[in-house]
């Protein structure tokens, strides 16, 4: 009889399947009012006004969306043309639906994807990559996950933007109430963001893009990051 044992990466796949299994349909009617009006302004001190504008001023006509959520920016975002091509990535199927529906004004493709892979979409065919919430849900710490940031950069045209936001537990000022919340959320596994800091989010940009903007808002890492032109 012979036993194996499973490999870092292998327990680090689980985990991405794990922490995404919990966007079921029914808690993904109530995400937009858990997140954008609960734990985002009450716990991390970012109003979803920051979000929204950080959309508004860098979407682009051709847009990929990596962990789409319920779609909640792209669908208040002001984006540049009146028809844009959005395509959605993310690896639960129930987001990737309902997203989807709730965007079906717009010209929408899906596809299922593990950020922390090469991303299943034509390199540098993008004008834009929103990553909003995304990072502090992926295990492992920022020096680690920080490969989905290469991919991110990957498949965006020579110039383009990659932008997002992601809850920060060491750099950045976190009240009571956030860090109290952020311990529960890791305990749950939704968070994996016990090591992510400011500095290391910051190495990371630097890493893969040719010049950032990084700032601060409570306890959230709002940045923009563009490849070489």
């Amino acid at each position: 009889m012979t036993t194996s044992s499973a490999s870092s990466s292998d327990l680090l796949d689980q985990d991405v399947i794990e922490g995404q299994s919990g966007y079921t349909k029914s808690f993904l009617n109530l995400y937009d009012l858990a997140v954008f009006r609960g734990t985002a302004p009450l716990c991390w001190r970012c109003p979803p006004a920051t979000s929204r504008q950080m959309y508004d001023t860098c979407v682009g006509a051709e847009h990929l969306e990596i962990g789409v959520g319920t779609g909640y920016l792209l669908d208040h975002a002001r984006f540049p043309v009146p028809d844009p091509r959005i395509t959605l990535a993310d690896l639960n199927p129930n987001s990737l639906a309902h997203t989807a529906h709730r965007l079906r004004r717009y010209d929408v493709r899906t596809v299922r994807a593990n950020v922390l892979e090469p991303l299943p979409v034509p390199e540098k065919s993008f004008d834009s990559v929103g990553m909003s919430y995304l990072l502090h849900c992926v295990p492992g710490s920022l020096k680690e996950k920080g490969i989905a940031l290469a991919h991110a950069a990957a498949a965006v045209r020579p110039g383009g933007v990659v932008f997002g936001a992601t809850v920060l537990s060491g750099g950045v000022p976190v009240t009571f109430a956030g860090r109290r919340m952020m311990e529960w959320l890791n305990k749950q596994g939704v968070f994996h963001n016990e090591q992510d800091t400011y500095e290391d989010l910051r190495d990371q940009l630097g890493t893969h893009f040719d010049r950032y903007q990084l700032t601060v808002r409570g306890c959230v890492g709002i940045w923009r990051a563009w490849t070489a032109s």
